[in-house]
């Protein structure tokens, strides 16, 4: 694992695996978020984006959480060695959104962007979980299958596989 793309619908985990495997793996964590938006939450300009993602692919070793434009989203998995697709059930991210907005009340939720609104992130979120049914289906999961001949290519589909994944995947380094 030196080039490794975490990503899978909002709410699902993306965020603490990847923190989980920057530890264990040693190789520096990008969140997607931190390289989409400025610390006032507004979206950066899109080629100081594009840039710094091209900049960051073109390195030895990097693991990038997240989605973002589509475009960079498939230049990603094209370019990566190892593929993390959390598939978790609908009901389970739409609770996991709502859990962060609960929590978010209190604390701001770990590598939540500097500025942005917890509860306008959680309506984002649940919008975006209501289209995710277009995108994230067993047509997405073929082409995965299909592009990952030369990858390894790991799909989690439930929340005690995401928390045993960098045990049972990971060799301490």
């Amino acid at each position: 694992m030196k080039k490794i793309a975490v990503f899978g619908k909002p709410g699902s985990g993306k965020s603490i695996l990847s923190k989980r495997l920057a530890v264990a793996t040693g190789v520096t964590l990008y969140p997607l978020d931190s390289m989409l938006y400025e610390s006032n939450g507004s979206l950066v300009d899109r080629e100081v984006y594009e840039d710094k993602h091209e900049s960051i692919l073109s390195s030895e070793r990097w693991l990038i959480d997240g989605f973002g434009p589509i475009e960079s989203f498939y230049r990603r998995l094209h370019m990566a060695d190892t593929l993390i697709y959390i598939d978790l059930p609908y009901f389970v991210s739409y609770w996991l959104v709502t859990k962060r907005c609960l929590k978010g009340l209190v604390v701001r939720p770990e590598g939540w962007p500097e500025g942005s609104s917890v509860l306008k992130g959680t309506l984002e979120s649940y919008r975006v979980l209501t289209q995710c049914p277009r995108f994230w289906n067993d047509g997405f999961v073929s082409k995965l299958e299909g592009m990952s001949a030369d990858k390894s290519l790991y799909v989690i589909r439930s929340v005690s596989e995401l928390n045993r994944f960098v045990e049972q995947h990971v060799e301490s380094v």
